[in-house]
């Protein structure tokens, strides 16, 4: 074996030496994840911890019936309320109203979900990436998903009139967030503004 040497000038490696350990430390500190084990009926994160400090239970704020007879929901990537989202992500129209989809970002869509709209009511599945238009004409409540983004709980609610088929939504609500990889509790958030 041949030997190998090593020039070190004292200065420069005492510098290197303590600044490798404090970047390794850094290196460390950044890279550590803090993990929250959480198990499925159970609040999780910031939300458990509030909710045991405090045995108060803050209602849902409701929302209120949207001016107007046509109404906008944008498709994005991010918004006020996370990410893959409708923004509004809950809305309340009167019966015959339009809602136009608004493709803000790419590669988002509109479709109702089996089980989730009122009895009678019409289906509908926009193309991807692409503005889409439908007037509602049966009462109740319908909760739709961006189809590539599902798993994401990419999903809106809209309440036309009264919500006459609400336990009925509720009781797929509770099969349907078994499906969500992330973002399980948003259907059961926007159910409770109706």
């Amino acid at each position: 074996m041949k030997n190998k040497h090593y020039l070190c000038i004292l200065p420069l490696c005492a510098l290197f030496l303590f600044n490798g350990k404090k970047y390794d430390d850094s290196v460390i500190e950044r890279l550590s994840l803090i993990v929250n084990v959480c198990v499925e009926g159970q609040e999780c994160g910031a939300k458990a911890a509030a909710s045991s400090a405090s045995s108060e239970v803050k209602p849902a704020i409701k929302i209120i019936l949207s001016e107007g007879s046509e109404h906008i929901v944008k498709m994005l990537n991010s918004g006020d309320g996370g990410n893959m989202i409708f923004e509004p992500a809950v809305i309340k129209v009167s019966k015959g109203d339009t809602i136009h989809f608004k493709a803000i970002d790419m590669a988002h869509n509109s479709a109702t979900i089996d089980g989730m709209i009122p009895s009678g009511a019409s289906e509908w599945a926009s193309d991807l990436s692409k503005d889409f238009s439908i007037a509602l004409d049966a009462e109740g409540v319908y909760v739709y998903q961006c189809d590539p983004h599902a798993m994401m709980a990419m999903i809106g609610v809209i309440q036309v009139g009264e919500a006459v088929n609400l336990d009925e939504v509720k009781a797929q609500a509770s099969k349907k967030k078994s499906m969500f990889v992330m973002n399980a509790n948003r259907i059961d958030e926007y159910l409770s503004q109706l």
